[in-house]
């Protein structure tokens, strides 16, 4: 199977201390088989978050290198996808400022044969990483 991770999925998975990595780090483990995706989107998301964030207090230069570092280890398998997607390819459900990257996200995902993995639940037809239990 095939995720595209959102931003706040990609963060937690490269941020031990993130608040849900564990919840992703157990998720991809119970995986058999499984590729992730990333785009621009998420990658510059990622460095954007972890340099932003004042709890994680990270430089652009080590964000970058820590996603670098995830995209090469051997598991779970990463690959890119160029976003060739522009305004017309929105979903119908955007209505929101808010849900803009999603859908963009959610479109770049299915275009791509693959399913945008999330922590939101509130993503049509997205995959939901559930809570640990």
């Amino acid at each position: 199977m095939k995720y595209l991770f959102d931003v706040s999925a990609l963060v937690a998975l490269g941020f031990v201390q993130h608040e849900f990595h564990e919840r992703v780090a157990v998720w991809i483990r119970r995986q058999s088989s499984m590729e992730l995706i990333t785009c621009s989107i998420t990658e510059l998301g990622f460095v954007r978050v972890l340099n932003q964030a004042p709890q994680y207090g990270i430089a652009i230069a080590q964000a970058r290198s820590l996603l670098l570092r995830i995209k090469t280890a051997s598991d779970p398998k990463f690959s890119f996808i160029s976003d060739h997607h522009d305004i017309s390819h929105i979903l119908a459900w955007v209505n929101t400022a808010k849900q803009i990257t999603d859908g963009h996200l959610a479109a770049i995902a299915k275009s791509s044969g693959a399913t945008l993995a999330t922590l939101d639940g509130g993503i049509p037809g997205a995959f939901l990483i559930s809570p640990l239990r």
